[in-house]
């Protein structure tokens, strides 16, 4: 009991270590991203328990339940669907021996720490995390926008009385907004692949 205490007054915790991107090989989450779709890490931390991978899509944590049960839960938070929240870097203090990053992904709270010689690091993660935050926000924003626009244009084709226009005619107009509106707002304001963040913010 006392050996936890005094772990826990000094940051002696679960420390994770930012592994460098030629070991990434050497990881489990390796194995789960999806390579095939042109998915790759940009980030990864390891600990005795956890891994957590930030890919250009999605963050992927390894859960473990202890450092000495071998039995991980595999979880995967896509950026789009589950968008960062309360982001937040905690520095050390004068006998912490690690540094803090927390954020909501979706709904669920993560709290990593890591070894404070790599604070520079995890400061360059922290702005990659909230550039995604704010252009997840502005994506949603938009696309909020863009459906309201397209329900009013079909709701003014519909209710159009215009001489000389048939029933046909209207609903071929309003399949013409909305073909419109599915190849161009919903992919462009789902943005999925996050690749130009990462990259130009962690200086690996």
């Amino acid at each position: 009991m006392f050996k936890k205490l005094a772990a826990e007054a000094l940051g002696l915790g679960d420390i994770g270590k930012i592994i460098s991107s030629q070991d990434y090989d050497k990881v489990d989450s390796d194995d789960y991203i999806l390579s095939e779709d042109n998915e790759k890490i940009f980030f990864l931390i390891k600990s005795r328990r956890d891994e957590y991978c930030f890919t250009n899509r999605a963050l992927i944590h390894i859960d473990g339940a202890s450092a000495l049960d071998k039995k991980r839960v595999l979880k995967r938070y896509e950026y789009y669907q589950f968008p960062f929240s309360n982001i937040a870097l905690q520095t050390a203090g004068t006998i912490d021996l690690d540094v803090e990053i927390s954020f909501n992904i979706g709904n669920v709270p993560m709290m990593i720490s890591v070894a404070k010689g790599q604070i520079d690091q995890l400061k360059d993660l922290y702005k990659a995390l909230l550039a995604i935050q704010q252009e997840v926000h502005h994506n949603h924003s938009l696309l909020n926008f863009s459906n309201d626009s397209i329900q009013k244009a079909i709701t003014s084709v519909a209710s159009g009385k215009q001489e000389n226009v048939s029933k046909s005619q209207e609903l071929r107009a309003i399949n013409e907004y909305i073909f419109a509106w599915n190849t161009t707002s919903f992919d462009k304001y789902n943005q999925k692949d996050f690749s130009r963040i990462f990259e130009k913010y962690l200086n690996n």
